[in-house]
């Protein structure tokens, strides 16, 4: 099967196109990341991912902000307090009794990160405390 001349005109134009993609498109691609470096965005993305954002630049929820959102003090932030409030503020913004799916899933944050947070403040209360104990053991053994 022949191709003729003007089908081998079209191939050999498509392979002289592939040909300058094949080389334009690495070096674009290794300017661009040599532009990105001499700009400070590779040390701009690496402190956004370290203070909570996600690859697609959203940053979590702040403490204070979930502390507002759940209307409770950092002092009266206990589990039992956070799930009273997220069931009531919860319950208040359904989508079927006209609330807002916006605020439920703001809600609904709010308590994911204070539940972690009253976690890690459990945790480290565990630890100072099993901490004083030992210390406490250590000088009653050396009270004779």
């Amino acid at each position: 099967m022949a191709i003729g001349p003007l089908g081998r005109i079209i191939a050999q134009g498509v392979l002289a196109g592939v040909a300058v993609l094949a080389r334009a498109l690495p070096a674009a691609y290794a300017a661009a990341l040599q532009n990105a470096r001499k700009s400070g965005a590779d040390k701009a993305a690496g402190e956004a991912a370290r203070k909570g954002a996600s690859f697609l630049g959203k940053a979590r929820m702040a403490k204070d902000e979930a502390l507002m959102i759940l209307n409770v003090t950092e002092q009266e932030a206990t589990a039992e307090a956070i799930q009273k409030q997220y069931e009531r503020y919860f319950e208040a913004n359904k989508v079927e009794k006209g609330g807002s799916f916006y605020l439920q899933s703001k809600i609904y944050r709010a308590k994911e990160l204070l539940d972690e947070h009253v976690k890690e403040k459990n945790a480290e209360q565990t630890e100072n405390g099993k901490a004083q104990d030992q210390q406490q053991e250590k000088s009653d053994k050396r009270e004779p």
